[in-house]
C-alpha cells in the first residue's frame, strides 16, 4: 500500500526541532513528538549552566531561515548562552513557528511497525510505522526521525556497567549531572561532603560550580572520584583550544585541584554503595572507600532502544551507534574534533525509514556534536524527501579543536585556555590527593584519567 501518514520527529530538543525545520521548509508533513511540558524539557534542566560554543555554532540553518520569517532577533553569535538561552532566544521561538505540529506530554514507549513484529518480512517495506504513546494513544508514521536523546538514561555508578551493590538503596543520596549547585539545588549541597563521580565536562562543571559554593558556605567539602591513573583529557591539550569558553573549564579545575579545594580520588571503580551509621553514604572499591553526603553522577548517558526493539537494527555491540558510525565515533581513537562529518548513509538501518539523530544516534560514544546532530538532521530529511544528492553532501565546518556545543562550560577567562573533550590530544597532568581522604590512599601525586563515559553533548 501507498504510505500518506507523517514523518514521525521523537523529541523536541534541539536536533529534533532542526529536523522539524528542514522538513517545514521541504514541504513534507510531520508531527514532533515530545515527552515533557515543553519544549527542550531536558534542557531545562540545565538552564543554568553556560556552553562552550558560541551562538553561531548554536543555530541550525534551516531553522534560522525559518526564525528570520518572522520577528525573531538573532543573538550575538559571539556570546555564549546558557541552556536556558538556548530554549528562550532559539527554541522557544522556533517551536512557536512550528506551532501545533508539536505535541506536548507525549511519552514514546514504543514503535513498530503496522502488523508486523521484528521477524515478519514480506510486504514490511510498505507497512507503515506505529508509534506508541504513554497514554495508549497510537500515530501512524511514514517514517521516524528518533531524537530523543540520551538525557534520561543515565549510566549506574557501578564500574562494571551495572549497578555497584547497594545503589539502589541509597538512590536519594545520589544526584543527577549538571544540578543547580548555587541555585536551585544549593541547600542540597551547601556545609556538605559531595563526592562527583566521572571525568567528563559535565563533572568538571559541578566541580567548580561547588568549590565556588565552598568558598562561601563552610563545611562544605569536594571529592572528585575518578576511575583512571594515566591521561587528564579533562584538563584538555592547553592553549590550542579555539573556543576559550571550553579551554578555561579545564584550567580552572586543575588549580582547585592543585590548591586542595577539591580533593581527588583516582583508580576508584565503585564496586558497592551503603548507608553509614551517621546516614551518610561509602563508596567502596577493593580497600577504597569515600564517605559523603551526596553523589552526583557524572558518569555519562546511554540510550534507550528498548521502545524500537521490534524493529530491525544494526547496531554496534560496543557503542549501541549503528555499525558504520561506530568506527567514525569511537572514543578509544576519536574526541570530538576527530569525528568526520557523516549522515544518512552512515545513520541507515535495515528498518527502512527509521533513523536515531543526535546524542541518540552515537550510543554510547561522548563525542557527539550539536552542530553534527544539524547536519545529520539536514541529511536524512533530504533523504526522506528523495534528494539524495543533497543527502551525500555531507560538510561541517567547525573551529580546529571541534565544537561540543552541549559541553558546558564555566567562566570565561579566554588566558586559562585548556582544551576539552573536543580538544586536541589529551596530556598526562599531575595532582595533589589529600592523605587520609580513603583508605587505601597515601598522599603524594597523581595522574588523573577520564576514564568514565561523559556526555559531550545532551
Amino acid at each position: 500500500m501507498i504510505v500518506t501518514e507523517p514523518v514521525v520527529v521523537i523529541g523536541a530538543g534541539p536536533v529534533g526541532l532542526a529536523a522539524a525545520a528542514h522538513l517545514a521548509e521541504r514541504g513534507v508533513e510531520f508531527r514532533v513528538l515530545e515527552s515533557g511540558p515543553a519544549v527542550a524539557a531536558a534542557i531545562d534542566e540545565w538552564r543554568h549552566v553556560k556552553l562552550f560554543s558560541p551562538w553561531r555554532y548554536d543555530i541550525d540553518g534551516a531553522a534560522r531561515r525559518l526564525l528570520e520569517q518572522g520577528e525573531w532577533v538573532e543573538p550575538d553569535l559571539d556570546a555564549l548562552p546558557t541552556g536556558g538561552d538556548l530554549i528562550d532566544e532559539y527554541l522557544a521561538p522556533l517551536a512557536k513557528t512550528l506551532g501545533d505540529n508539536i505535541q506536548y506530554g507525549a511519552e514514546v514507549v514504543a514503535v513498530t511497525r503496522v502488523g508486523y513484529d521484528r521477524i515478519r518480512t514480506a510486504g514490511r517495506e510498505s507497512a507503515p510505522f506505529l508509534v506508541r504513546l504513554a497514554d495508549g494513544d497510537e500515530i501512524l508514521a511514514s517514517a521516524v526521525i528518533d531524537a530523543a536523546g540520551t538525557w534520561r538514561r543515565p549510566n549506574v555508578l557501578g564500574a562494571s556497567g551495572i549497578p555497584a551493590r547497594g545503589e539502589a538503596e541509597v538512590a536519594d543520596a545520589i544526584s543527577s549531572a549538571l544540578p543547580d549547585v548555587l541555585g536551585r539545588d544549593r541547600e542540597r549541597f551547601a556545609g556538605r561532603r559531595t563526592a562527583v563521580v566521572g571525568a567528563g565536562h559535565s563533572a568538571a562543571t559541578t566541580l567548580l560550580e561547588l568549590g565556588e559554593l565552598a568558598e562561601h558556605e563552610p563545611g562544605t567539602e569536594v571529592v572528585w572520584v575518578v576511575r583512571g591513573t594515566d591521561q587528564a583529557r579533562t584538563y584538555g591539550g592547553g592553549a590550542a583550544d579555539e573556543l576559550p569558553a571550553r579551554g578555561a573549564l579545564g584550567a580552572r579545575l586543575k588549580k582547585l585541584v592543585q590548591s586542595g579545594r577539591v580533593q581527588l580520588v583516582g583508580s576508584f571503580r565503585t564496586e558497592s554503595m551503603a548507608r553509614t551509621a551517621d546516614g551518610r553514604v561509602a563508596l567502596t572499591a577493593g580497600a577504597q572507600q569515600v564517605v559523603v553526603d551526596t553523589v552526583v553522577n557524572s558518569t555519562g548517558f546511554r540510550p534507550d532502544h528498548d521502545m524500537v526493539g521490534e524493529l530491525r537494527l544494526d547496531l554496534d555491540p560496543i557503542l549501541g551507534s549503528t555499525r558504520a558510525l561506530a568506527p567514525l565515533i569511537d572514543p578509544n581513537k576519536h574526541s570530538c574534533g576527530t569525528v568526520p562529518p557523516h549522515g544518512v548513509d552512515e545513520l541507515t538501518h535495515p528498518e527502512p525509514g527509521y533513523y536515531a539523530v543526535g546524542a541518540k544516534s552515537y550510543g554510547r560514544a561522548p563525542t557527539f556534536l550539536l552542530a553534527t546532530g544539524y547536519e545529520q538532521a539536514r541529511s536524512v530529511v533530504a533523504a526522506l524527501a528523495g534528494d539524495w544528492e543533497a543527502a551525500r553532501d555531507v560538510q561541517l565546518n567547525l573551529p580546529e579543536t571541534g565544537v561540543c556545543s552541549s559541553n558546558l562550560a564555566y567562566g570565561d577567562t579566554a588566558d586559562e585556555a585548556a582544551g576539552g573533550c573536543c580538544g586536541p590530544a589529551p596530556v598526562s597532568i599531575e595532582a595533589p590527593v589529600s592523605r587520609g581522604l580513603a583508605t587505601g590512599i597515601s598522599g603524594g601525586l597523581l595522574t588523573v584519567i577520564e576514564a568514565e563515559q561523559s556526555s559531550c553533548c545532551n
